[in-house]
Formats: structure tokens, C-alpha cells, sequence
């Protein structure tokens, strides 16, 4: 194997994470130091709490490392608050709430409702030939995309039916739901893809140089 994805560690559902990419054969490190992010070839900002997770980014040096690399290119899967960390805007957010940034889309924080508001439901997903079972808990949703973000998912009933939970930027992608709660690991595979095409060009850019 050529690459390493790292996921996230400050706070959040980071063992799931772990546990999926593990199980995917990926190798997969915790993130928490700028030596361990200079390390990843794709990085996996998982659910937990943005504003926490900002903050924590700061203290640990994190913050301005992580805006450079994914500026930089490199590639990123946000899950439920890593949603809300990758877009360029927030709806709701608290006053001067930062972001990563990246993905051109703005997201509204706890869009679904508040924790007794969580749900679960089937998602249809571009990628994948069968629905994947989407669990929302405090979700965001994208209120608008930008022209160069694919949607990748909508909900398909209820009263947030049509509402954007899955999108696709180039090498960043981001879903509303948490995708390494249970065992279907398909759409983290889709992300793995995105790391290796990117190793992919890389690699050739260099050759070519």
C-alpha cells in the first residue's frame, strides 16, 4: 500500500472511523500533531462538535497546518460536523465561527433538529448501487452548492425531502449522516478512490517534471 489517510483525533467518532479503514485494509492513523498530518495522503474529519474541534484545532497547532494542506489539495471526507468544517459558509453557526473551508457550499448547523430530532433513513448515493443507511444525529444539511460541487445524495422523503446531505468537490467530500456507524463501509470506499486517484496524479506530475 502507497498511502496513508489519517482521521481527525480531537474529539469525535474517531475509532470508527479507524475501525472502517482498518477493516477497508487502509492504513489509517489518528491525527492530533502537525507531524502526524505532514505524514497522510487523505484525512477523515469525523462527527463530534465543530466549534470544539476548531478550538481544539488551535490549541493544538492544528488549525492554520490543516487550512494549507486541504488548500493545498490535499484530500478530505467530513462526516456530520467535519460537513460543517469543510465549508466555505455556515447558517447558524455561533458569531465568528471558523472553518477549514474548501468545500463551496454552506451548510446549516443542526438543519434536522435538535439530538431528539435524530433519525435514521435509507440514502441513494451517487457511487454506490444500492441506498446506504444514513444515521442523523444534531445533522447539518447544504442549503446551497457552488457550480463546482456534485451532489451526491438528497433526502428522498419526509419533510426535509430533497434537502442536500452528501457532496463532492474535487478531492474533498462531505455527508450529513455517519456512515461509519454499522457495517457498510461503501461510501468510505469511495473516499479511499479519491486518495488514490490524487497519489495517482502526483505521482505523474512528478514523473513529468
Amino acid at each position: 500500500m502507497d498511502h496513508t489517510i489519517g482521521v481527525l483525533a480531537l474529539q469525535g467518532d474517531v475509532r470508527e472511523h479507524l475501525a472502517v479503514l482498518a477493516r477497508l485494509g487502509e492504513d489509517a492513523i489518528a491525527v492530533r500533531r502537525p507531524a502526524e498530518l505532514a505524514a497522510i495522503d487523505g484525512l477523515v474529519i469525523p462527527g463530534g462538535e465543530s466549534t470544539t474541534m476548531i478550538k481544539l484545532a488551535k490549541i493544538f497547532e492544528l488549525y492554520e497546518p490543516l487550512k494549507a494542506r486541504l488548500h493545498g489539495g490535499l484530500p478530505a471526507f467530513g462526516t456530520c460536523a467535519g460537513m460543517i468544517m469543510l465549508a466555505e459558509r455556515i447558517e447558524d453557526g455561533i458569531v465568528g465561527q471558523d472553518t477549514l473551508g474548501g468545500l463551496d457550499i454552506t451548510v446549516r448547523r443542526n438543519a434536522f433538529g435538535r439530538q431528539v430530532d435524530s433519525f435514521e433513513g435509507d440514502v441513494s448515493m451517487t457511487g454506490l448501487d444500492a441506498p446506504v443507511h444514513g444515521i442523523f444525529i444534531r445533522a447539518p444539511w447544504v442549503e446551497e452548492v457552488g457550480d463546482g460541487v456534485e451532489v451526491l445524495a438528497r433526502v428522498a422523503d419526509g419533510p426535509a425531502a430533497g434537502r442536500i446531505v452528501a457532496v463532492r468537490q474535487g478531492s474533498l467530500m462531505a455527508t450529513s449522516f455517519h456512515p461509519e456507524v454499522g457495517g457498510d463501509a461503501r461510501v468510505h470506499e469511495l473516499f479511499v478512490d479519491l486518495v488514490r486517484r490524487a497519489r495517482a496524479e502526483r505521482t505523474d506530475e512528478t514523473k513529468r517534471d
